[in-house]
């Protein structure tokens, strides 16, 4: 099958002067790091979206969430839970209990590896960047099936401050704060960065007589930058968030619509925070050595009633506490008409993860402890054969150890060594047209079982993947048109899946292989100065070649949590001082589990916004997302017993103050 390859996202200009306006031309100027150097996204062999900050801004995305339903073949699973949303890419993507991720995702080089934590409000962002198809070569573990890179604003000689104020229906309260400034000039600056959210639930929990699953959180983001010379640039980066939710988006299979009669307190006090130190020096000779010292703390702290009844029956409880400490150095360059680039990465982790089940009969908790370290060292070399053809080969070699440290049982340890290359080439049709072609590995680390002591915490392999792609893209200038198209052929051998071993006892086994292929594509096209078009199309097929679970044969099946189709069709429009967007977003059909018994349907959303620019610097925006109330309940979650609830239409304001 073909796979249509999303390149970049289009940056939307904005003729209201409230925006940055972005030429057609200018957009072809545009620079990515997207394999840790600076190239033009149409340079760069891979399946790339793009999006600015001022494209977030017009399209009001302010999650990943609504950021992956217009990128193709990108989407989360349904958990229903702030703060823990494992992504599927291509198909592909992990399990709750693996703590590693199909996708990395990285803010201003600084990678998160699991899925608790996978989230960001994208306030203070400069640009994100979406790669897709495996990047292990240049990113290593856990970047097997795509890698999304937020950059932040870097804070200059330029004050900038921007303050949102927006209502919203079930008491929504949303504040955001944007600011920077220089602290001397052309040498010290800072930026914070602030966002305060809440809003009621929507699923009535009738034995209480309040709403199961109110949210708040408070988000708080500073950096401090530093350039005492031109060739230096040190960047200090503070981030923190706290989330006060109720319980999760969850209700019985067979339950009354979008309601519980749950006794049992659930809620969510999940928190994290990040502290970095980015150091950057460029050498008379051209050569940039780049170092990025980051530490990742999360904790995952919720409880969760699993039987939504009057009486604390079924439950679940988690207190993870993630810790991640890494490092990175980097050299980049050029030689005569070839760049490259070379670095080494570590990273060590140290998590304390306590499980309780509850159950009729008994509670049962597990305290196990694990650790592990990742060593690397990577390269890329692009070289121009001649005027029409590059050759860029990369690869990666890494070693990883994880260690399980349980209360009841000995200490064990793994380690895995992975070479991971990759090789494209590409081929200059004209001026604004390439076309390319590549191979690729990746892989996802290994782990234990960490609770299944039953099991005496079994280790798994990890999961590695060979993918094929080829593609085109590039611009029609006498059309004012941007598009790509591409087509992906994945191999998945040593695929990790969740077998159900005896009642009550689950393990992450590599008792499967697979195949994905498919198709991804974008068009963008500028009508007029007021009026811009923008779309994406994925079309995914993700199945088993071979799973057995004990007596099930599961061969031919879709992996779950993988939607057969992504598509997202935009139409803007600029004048004066009047702007406004429609969009229509739509995902196929995806199970959730391997025998392919439950699903969540097919669904379409219609989101619209119209805004008013009353001057230089104050904005009113009004919108509404999921225009027609549309519902697209995840059935049969965990295994057939519980229901995610979609949300419900909500329609609201926006004021935005620039100054």
């Amino acid at each position: 099958m073909i796979n249509i390859k999303s390149i970049y996202k289009t940056i939307s200009f904005s003729c209201c002067i409230c925006f940055i306006s972005f030429s057609y031309g200018e957009m072809q100027t545009l620079v990515v790091t997207a394999d840790k150097t600076e190239q033009s996204p149409q340079d760069i062999p891979i399946g790339l979206s793009v999006l600015t900050s001022e494209e977030l801004q017009q399209r009001r995305i302010e999650d990943l969430t609504k950021l992956a339903r217009q990128t193709p073949n990108f989407s989360f699973q349904s958990t229903g839970q702030s703060g823990f949303n494992p992504p599927v890419m291509r198909g592909l993507t992990s399990y709750a209990t693996a703590f590693s991720s199909s996708v990395l995702m990285t803010v201003d080089g600084v990678p998160t590896l699991v899925n608790q934590g996978f989230e960001h409000n994208l306030i203070g962002v400069d640009r994100v960047e979406v790669l897709r198809g495996p990047q292990s070569a240049i990113y290593g573990k856990n970047a097997e099936a795509g890698v999304v890179n937020i950059y932040t604003r870097l804070p200059d000689n330029s004050p900038y401050a921007r303050l949102d104020l927006e209502v919203g229906q079930r008491n929504k309260y949303l504040t955001r704060l944007d600011t920077s400034s220089p602290l001397i000039d052309d040498t010290l600056y800072a930026s914070v960065q602030g966002q305060f959210y809440q809003q009621d639930g929507f699923i009535n929990n009738r034995y209480t007589g309040d709403k199961a699953d109110d949210r708040k959180n408070y988000y708080g983001q500073t950096s401090l930058r530093w350039t005492p010379t031109t060739a230096d640039d040190i960047i200090l980066r503070y981030s923190h968030l706290t989330y006060r939710d109720g319980a999760a988006l969850w209700g019985r299979v067979s339950g009354p619509k979008r309601a519980v009669y749950s006794g049992t307190p659930s809620w969510n006090h999940s928190q994290g925070e990040s502290v970095s130190l980015d150091i950057s020096h460029q050498f008379d000779s051209g050569i940039t050595l780049r170092s990025i010292t980051a530490h990742n703390r999360y904790q995952d702290k919720l409880k969760q009633d699993t039987d939504f009844l009057p009486i604390e029956r079924f439950y679940t409880q988690r207190d993870y506490l993630l810790n991640t400490t890494s490092q990175e150095f980097r050299l980049s360059g050029k030689l005569d008409d070839s760049q490259w680039l070379a670095g080494l990465y570590f990273d060590k982790d140290n998590h304390h993860l306590s499980f309780t089940r509850k159950t009729p009969l008994l509670k049962q908790t597990v305290k196990p402890d694990q650790e592990g370290y990742s060593m690397s060292v990577f390269g890329q070399w692009m070289q121009p054969l001649n005027q029409y053809w590059t050759l860029t080969l990369g690869g990666r070699a890494e070693k990883d150890n994880i260690k399980i440290s349980p209360k009841d049982a000995s200490n064990e340890s793994q380690t895995w060594h992975e070479f991971s290359p990759k090789a494209a080439l590409q081929y200059q049709l004209n001026t604004d047209t390439q076309i390319y072609l590549s191979y690729s590995q990746g892989f996802r680390t290994g782990g234990f079982n960490v609770f299944s002591p039953q099991e005496n915490y079994p280790a798994y392999l990890p999961e590695k993947v060979h993918a094929y792609e080829t593609g085109i893209k590039g611009f029609i200038d006498d059309w004012h048109l941007g598009y790509s198209l591409a087509a992906y052929y994945m191999k998945i051998n040593d695929m990790q899946v969740q077998q159900y071993i005896t009642p009550g006892v689950v393990r992450i086994t590599n008792a499967a292989s697979a195949n994905s292929k498919g198709i991804e594509g974008t068009l963008n096209y500028w009508i007029n100065a007021n009026w811009i078009v923008d779309s994406s199309l994925g079309i995914n097929q993700t199945k088993f070649n071979r799973y057995r679970d004990g007596k099930n044969n599961y061969d031919d099946n879709e992996n779950p949590y993988s939607p057969n189709l992504t598509w997202h069709l935009g139409l803007r429009y600029d004048a004066d001082h009047w702007f406004g967007d429609v969009s229509l977003e739509g995902v196929g059909k995806s199970y959730l589990d391997s025998a392919n018994r439950y699903k969540r349907s097919a669904y379409q959303l219609v989101n619209l916004s119209l805004g008013y620019c009353v001057n230089n610097q104050l904005t009113v925006t009004t919108y509404a997302d999921n225009l027609f109330d549309k519902e697209y309940n995840a059935v049969g979650f965990m295994n057939g017993t519980v229901t995610v609830y979609s949300p419900p239409r909500e329609i609201g304001m926006r004021v935005t103050y620039e100054f």
